[in-house]
């Protein structure tokens, strides 16, 4: 770990970026915790100031990989959004999954208990506010419910121990490091498609060509609500489309859907972040929350080959949130998680 640990801090100057091989080895020595916690913190941090390369990226990727239970359980797509959380947004992606569901895509989420620099509200949060006690479950109860339901939610500190090991270090460190990216693109369930989201647009190029050398079928990287996968639904949204191992820059702009809204500014808690999710998976709730949904689950479809275009992504999205499928959806899937060994506290009240 020394050797690579000093090709990467020699200053803003002096620091290479490290070749796949020697990348790999780092990420083995971090994962695995051979290498001490100084040299992985200063690892870490050294790499946070260089900024990471594609292929040290991919090498970090791989090996996370490597430790995790990956199975192509669901041939649908991933939602990659921050393990960090939200502090100020609507997670969009929560309901979305559902309702993408209901139209045959079988949909990833995956996620843990916040991590820094946000400390947000996560989707771990949201689930444990409907009375899923989470910590509960085993790999077998969350596959089950994924088999009955199309939607898998992926707990990544039991599903890469070797990330559950380095949370309290993660913790101390207290800021974003490559582990905030690779941890994005573990792929659990192995999906061809994927919607990755970022904060800033000087990562569009670098995350795209990523993701076509992993072997993605599709892909939408997304400049979303706090560097999330979800599009804004009050402005126009950049996304770089990636297809036939080609990435190219749309703007997808809600007005021109006739659905641009303002947002509500809110003290989101996960119990607000639930009420406001099934109250969208009920086909009501604030007009914003129920069209960034559409607008969302428009655009995963179009992206998944289900539908023909956005508009008609948005249409069958409606109908499906409208007559209760999408609704359908989530209670089977929560059924299944609360009757498995897990024990459940109070659920919270619907708005």
């Amino acid at each position: 770990m020394i050797n690579q640990l000093k090709e990467v801090a020699r200053g803003k100057r002096g620091a290479r970026d490290l070749s796949y091989e020697e990348a790999l080895a780092a990420a083995e020595a971090i994962l695995c915790q051979t290498a001490s916690p100084v040299q992985i913190g200063a690892f870490l941090i050294a790499e946070r100031i260089k900024l990471e390369s594609i292929e040290e990226l991919e090498a970090f990727v791989a090996v996370c990989r490597k430790y995790a239970l990956r199975e192509p359980m669901q041939q649908g797509l991933d939602c990659a959004g921050p393990y960090d959380g939200r502090k100020n947004s609507f997670i969009a992606t929560f309901p979305t999954a559902f309702l993408l569901s209901a139209a045959g895509v079988p949909v990833t989420l995956h996620g843990a208990a916040p991590l820094p620099p946000k400390w947000g509200i996560t989707l771990q949060d949201i689930i444990e506010a409907s009375g899923v006690r989470v910590g509960g479950l085993t790999q077998a109860d969350v596959v089950t419910a994924a088999a009955g339901s199309g939607v898998l939610f992926a707990q990544a500190d039991l599903w890469c121990p070797p990330l559950g090991a380095l949370r309290p270090l993660r913790e101390d460190i207290g800021m974003r490091t490559i582990l905030n990216t690779a941890e994005k693109l573990i792929d659990y369930s192995c999906s061809p498609y994927i919607v990755f989201g970022i904060y800033h647009n000087t990562v569009f190029d670098r995350i795209s060509r990523l993701i076509i050398k992993l072997g993605y079928r599709k892909g939408l990287v997304v400049q979303g609500v706090e560097g999330s996968e979800d599009l804004y639904i009050d402005r126009p949204n950049r996304v770089y489309t990636i297809a036939d191992g080609q990435a190219q820059l749309d703007i997808i702009d809600p007005e021109s859907l006739g659905l641009e809204t303002e947002v509500p500014e809110l003290d989101w808690t996960p119990e607000l972040q639930l009420q406001n999710a099934e109250a969208v998976l009920q086909g009501r709730g604030h007009m914003a929350f129920y069209n960034q949904t559409l607008l969302n689950g428009g655009a995963r479809l179009h992206l998944a080959g289900k539908a023909g275009s956005l508009e008609e992504g948005v249409y069958t999205c409606k109908h499906l949130l409208d007559n209760g499928s999408a609704w359908a959806v989530y209670e089977k899937w929560r059924s299944a998680l609360l009757g498995s060994k897990a024990p459940s506290v109070g659920r919270v009240g619907q708005v």
